[in-house]
C-alpha cells in the first residue's frame, strides 16, 4: 500500500518474475511480502525475531534487479538507504549485519524516542531484557562492499532523482569502507560489539578486500564521469585490496587463504574456504592466470557428490550459496558442462517456491566460530536468502563481481 491507501502495482509480479528464474521469483514473491527486507527461516528451536541479513539483502537486490524485477529490487534499495540513514547511534555510513525481516519505514520496523526516529534492530525477549545479537548489532567490511554494490545496481536502473539517492548512499558506503585501510596492505574486517563499545577489528579478510575489489571497481565506474578524482581514488582503493588479496594467494597449491589472523599480518592457513577462491575467480577475472588450477584445488578439495563443501575439511556436507558460486564460475569460465551439471544438483535443492536451503543438511560445518561466541559456525537445511540469491545468479549466468567495462591485461602476480 501507498501512504494514501492505494495499492502500488507491481510490475513485474513475482509469479512473472518465476518465469524468469525460479529463484529470483522467490526473492521478489518474499519481497512483496515484507515491504523491504527479507529473510529466511528461523532456526528451529531459536526465539529470535526474524533476521534479515545485509549481505542476503544485497544480493537478493542484485539477484533482482538482474531478473527486470525494478520494484522490488528499488524495495530493498529503499530499505537499505532508511537503515543508514537512521542507526540510532552512526551517522558514518555503515551499516548493521542485520535488520529485522519487513518494512524499516514501517511502526513495527521503526522507533520513535524523543522524536527521533531510528530503525529497529532485530532481537528477543528474555527473563525481562531485550537481547541483540553480537554479530547482527557489528559491521562487516565485505557486507559493506555488497551494500555499495547493490546500491550501485539500483542506482544504474533507476530514474535520475533515485539514482542519485543510491549513489549517494553507496559513495556514503563506501567512504566508510575507506577509514578501514590498513597501511600494511588490504581493509581491516569492521566493527564489532554494541553501539559506542564497537570495538575496530585488526583481522583481515580475503573475502572481504575480494569484495572490496569488485565494489571499489563498480562504484568508481559509477561515479567517473561526474567525479573523475573520486572515482581515483576508489580505484586506487581497489587496487589496494587486490594486493591483499594476491598476497593471500599459494602458488604451490593453487589457492587463496581466509586472510590474516587477529594481529593483521599473520596468514591465516588453517581453513580455506570456498568462496576465497570462487569470489576471487569472479572478481579478479582475467587478471588471474591460474583459473583453471584454482578450480582443480576446489574440486579435489571441496567436492561433495554433486556440490561443494564450505571449506577443504571434513567434507560433512555440501553449502549451496558456495556450489552456486561455482556454478557461475564455471559459466565465467567457458565450462558449459561443468556448469550445467552444478545446476543438476542445485535444481534438487530447490523447493517448489524457488527457495534454496544454505546446505543440504543439517550441520555443515564452516571450521570457524560465531563471531563473539564459542559457538561453532554452522549451515543448515533451512531455506536461505544468501544461497537462494546465488541460485539467481547462477540461473541468470550473472556475475555480480564483474564490472560494466574493464581493461583489464592479464596481469601476473
Amino acid at each position: 500500500m501507498s501512504a494514501c491507501g492505494v495499492k502500488e502495482e507491481i510490475v513485474p509480479a513475482a509469479k512473472e518474475v518465476f518465469e524468469v528464474s525460479t529463484a529470483a521469483g522467490f526473492l521478489a514473491a518474499a519481497v512483496e511480502e515484507s515491504g523491504g527486507f527479507i529473510s529466511g527461516e528461523k532456526e528451529a528451536g531459536s526465539g529470535a525475531a526474524a533476521h534479515a541479513y545485509l549481505y542476503d539483502n544485497a544480493v537478493a537486490l542484485i539477484a533482482l534487479a538482474e531478473a527486470g524485477a525494478l520494484w522490488h529490487a528499488f524495495k530493498i534499495a529503499d530499505a537499505l538507504v532508511f537503515a543508514q540513514t537512521h542507526d540510532r547511534v552512526f551517522k558514518d555510513g555503515r551499516l548493521r549485519n542485520a535488520y529485522t525481516s519487513g518494512d524499516p519505514k514501517s511502526d513495527s520496523g521503526r522507533s520513535i524516542t524523543g522524536g527521533k526516529i531510528t530503525i529497529r534492530l532485530p532481537g528477543f525477549w528474555k527473563d525481562g531484557h531485550w537481547r541483540e545479537d553480537y554479530y547482527t548489532v557489528s559491521t562487516s567490511a565485505g557486507n559493506m562492499a555488497w551494500v555499495m554494490m547493490a546500491l550501485c545496481k539500483a542506482a544504474s536502473v533507476s530514474d535520475a532523482d533515485k539514482k542519485t539517492e543510491y549513489l549517494n548512499a553507496a559513495i556514503k558506503a563506501a567512504d566508510f569502507i575507506l577509514t578501514l585501510k590498513s597501511p600494511e596492505g588490504g581493509f581491516t574486517g569492521g566493527y564489532e560489539g554494541w553501539d559506542e563499545e564497537q570495538t575496530k577489528v585488526s583481522y583481515k579478510s580475503t573475502e572481504h578486500n575480494l569484495d572490496l575489489v569488485a565494489a571499489f571497481r563498480i562504484i568508481a565506474d559509477a561515479v567517473r564521469n561526474e567525479d573523475s578524482k573520486r572515482a581515483m581514488e576508489y580505484e586506487s582503493a581497489a587496487a589496494h585490496a587486490r594486493a591483499f588479496v594476491m598476497s593471500m594467494y599459494d602458488k604451490k597449491l593453487s589457492c587463496f587463504y581466509t586472510g590474516t589472523e587477529a594481529d593483521g599480518k599473520s596468514v591465516s592457513e588453517g581453513v580455506i574456504p570456498l568462496d576465497s577462491n570462487t569470489l576471487a575467480i569472479l572478481a579478479l577475472g582475467k587478471e588471474l592466470t591460474d583459473t583453471d588450477n584454482i578450480l582443480s584445488f576446489i574440486e579435489e578439495r571441496m567436492s561433495v557428490g554433486g556440490g561443494f563443501d564450505f571449506s577443504a575439511g571434513d567434507l560433512d556436507g555440501i553449502w549451496n550459496e558456495g556450489t552456486a558460486q561455482m556454478a557461475v564460475c564455471y559459466n565465467e569460465a567457458g565450462k558449459a558442462d561443468k556448469y550445467e551439471n552444478v545446476m543438476k544438483y542445485l535444481v534438487t535443492q530447490s523447493r517448489k517456491d524457488g527457495s534454496m536451503p544454505a546446505a543440504d543438511r543439517d550441520g555443515v560445518s564452516t571450521g570457524f566460530f560465531v563471531s563473539g561466541s564459542d559457538t561453532p559456525w554452522e549451515y543448515h537445511n533451512i531455506q536461505s536468502i544468501g544461497a537462494t540469491g546465488w541460485y539467481a545468479l547462477a540461473q541468470l549466468k550473472i556475475n555480480p563481481l564483474g564490472r560494466q567495462t574493464q581493461n583489464n591485461e592479464g596481469q601476473k602476480d
